[in-house]
């Protein structure tokens, strides 16, 4: 008998900006946005937006330019590592 067949939902989770509270206090390292370099930024529309999507603390919001919310950024890099154009860079705090 496979889940569908027993009844049992799955669980499912989505970020939520500030579940944690304030949560910026814990970065050792902050994302920096260079614009220039930023595919939505240069087109001036929301196109791209991988560091949106991927931020698992929901702390970019899907609009141009980007700008990430350090009160709540815990500075995983996740944005960096995802970005094409390479326009995130984690430095130290």
């Amino acid at each position: 008998m496979g889940t569908r067949e027993c009844g049992h939902t799955g669980a499912m989770s989505s970020p939520t900006k500030g579940e944690a509270g304030l949560t910026g206090q814990w970065r050792t390292s902050r994302p920096v946005v260079d614009h220039e370099k930023c595919t939505a930024s240069k087109a001036g529309k929301t196109v791209c937006m991988q560091c949106w999507t991927y931020c698992p603390e929901a702390v970019i919001p899907k609009q141009v330019p980007i700008e990430i919310d350090m009160d709540y950024c815990k500075g995983c890099g996740i944005c960096e590592e995802v970005c094409p154009a390479h326009a995130i860079t984690m430095e130290a705090e």
